[in-house]
């Protein structure tokens, strides 16, 4: 009876303390307001994030020599760019949080994305919502609110972000 016992408690013990595991890498939360910033838009053209205040945004993490990042992005291009570019209540912008111009749109013309892609040096802005760990993809809804985070790519996460992406843009 001792030995169950001690079984048992092992077990619970093992089982809560994976739960009370927390993911110390986010630094932000569904529920929590975006962080303001400033970004290049393109070579010569500064925009802030507030500027797209009212609309859905999406902000995709991601890294060129990035492997799940390589497989998340052409699904970014063809089942949410695609889909939703036109759509006036709608931003997206895929930040690459290691490489600069130079490197940035050559990728992007290579692999024919047509979605803003721009450089965040230094992580910039990367740290303002985590200290690691891409694809990182977040929604923001129109009042500026996080809606939606993910942290790296599986076909289960992408799903669940179609569908918030559907029913937000209906």
């Amino acid at each position: 009876m001792k030995k169950l016992s001690a079984i048992l408690l092992l077990c619970f013990a093992t089982l809560f303390s994976n739960a009370q595991q927390i993911d110390t890498t986010t630094r932000t939360k569904v529920g929590d307001l975006s962080p303001n910033f400033s970004f290049n838009i393109s070579k010569d053209k500064v925009v802030s994030l507030s500027d797209y205040r009212g609309k859905i945004v999406v902000l995709d993490f991601f890294a060129t020599w990035c492997p799940p990042c390589r497989l998340e992005l052409p699904r970014v291009q063809k089942e949410i760019w695609e889909k939703y570019k036109a759509d006036p209540k709608f931003a997206l912008f895929a930040f690459d949080r290691e490489e600069n111009w130079d490197k940035l749109l050559p990728f992007k013309q290579k692999n024919h994305f047509s979605f803003p892609m721009v450089p965040d040096m230094g992580r910039v802005i990367f740290s303002l919502y985590a200290s690691q760990s891409i694809p990182r993809l977040i929604v923001i809804d129109e009042k500026g609110k996080i809606i939606y985070q993910s942290i790296g790519y599986t076909e289960k996460d992408f799903s669940e972000l179609l569908a918030l992406l559907a029913d937000k843009l209906k």
